[in-house]
């Protein structure tokens, strides 16, 4: 059987939008030891190696690719389907700063995590999978493709990597509008995604993943996903989407993010485990258990600003 990792040459995979998270490694996840000594590195372990499988992640470590050995993402999924242009472009979830924010403490393992947690991260949640090895050569790739982009960020100097985006995200002061947002998918997004969110194959085969990435179902992220926040996938929408031309407003953008994620998708086990300390919870964290007692529904959908003042009082109080 060919060895997935020998392939030469791009798939026909054009990295485009999704839903997709990019929030701190979880507790409920594997984390990965810390590098392996230079000496012991494996000469696949290229930079070069580490682009290709942000870009073709379905294809190298998807569900389809036909070795069970390589079989570590559980989605047809790419990370560039978030992190676009193989995570170059600044802006929104680009990998340029990634290293300025790692290692780091993740108030959701409530310890430290660095660049190799936050790709298993992105395998087991993101994608529904599993965790790479550390020592293994995609790690080994995949964590020096990204370190080489925060060389390749403090040699571009700020004017380059200025963000042509919409202004931030706002949230509503309302809760969201199911409805509304269901509007704004079938006018604006089913286009591409479809209508009923599967996405668009790139070929018949799965194996070569998706032009246009599911947003729900089987093939999309699970549930304890960044990208089943509401407000992390506002935000994302509102700067990024429609791929090309993002002009939503905050309304729709919000609408449309709530409408996505009351779709169903896999479950990811053992999410009580997240966050030892409950007041760290985001706000718009959609499973509990929480530090307070509003409903589940208004942590999903909101209205947030009364989760967000609740505990902004709370932390003042503890001071």
């Amino acid at each position: 059987m060919t060895d997935h990792r020998e392939r030469g040459g791009m798939s026909a995979v054009l990295l485009a939008c999704c839903a997709l998270g990019a929030v701190t490694v979880g507790a409920t996840l594997t984390l990965a030891p810390r590098r392996a000594p230079a000496a012991k590195i494996p000469s696949i372990a290229t930079e070069e190696y580490g682009k290709r499988l942000l870009a073709q992640t379905t294809e190298l470590l998807g569900p389809h690719n036909g070795d069970p050995k390589m079989q570590y993402s559980g989605s047809g999924l790419s990370c560039g389907s978030c992190h676009l242009g193989t995570g170059i472009e600044a802006g929104t979830l680009t990998l340029l700063t990634a290293t300025q924010h790692y290692p780091r403490n993740s108030p959701r393992t409530g310890g430290m995590t660095d660049i190799e947690d936050r790709i298993n991260e992105c395998l087991q949640r993101s994608m529904n999978g599993r965790a790479l090895p550390a020592t293994s050569p995609e790690m080994i790739a995949m964590a020096s493709y990204i370190r080489s982009l925060g060389q390749r960020n403090d040699a571009m100097g700020a004017s380059l990597r200025k963000a042509k985006e919409p202004p931030a995200f706002q949230t509503p002061d309302r809760a969201a509008d199911l409805k509304a947002g269901k509007q704004v998918f079938d006018d604006r997004c089913a286009r591409c995604h479809g209508s009923d969110g599967s996405g668009l194959l790139a070929a018949a085969d799965p194996v070569h993943g998706y032009v246009f990435p599911p947003l729900w179902g089987p093939e999309s992220f699970n549930d304890g996903a960044g990208m089943h926040r509401v407000l992390t996938a506002a935000r994302f929408v509102k700067t990024r989407m429609p791929l090309g031309k993002p002009d939503l407003t905050d309304d729709q953008a919000f609408d449309v993010a709530a409408f996505i994620n009351a779709q169903p998708r896999p479950h990811m086990a053992n999410l009580d485990r997240d966050f030892p300390d409950r007041t760290a919870k985001p706000v718009d964290a959609s499973y509990g258990p929480w530090a307070d007692s509003f409903p589940p529904e208004q942590h999903q959908f909101g209205p947030f600003a009364p989760i967000d003042a609740y505990y902004k009082k709370l932390k003042k109080s503890k001071k």
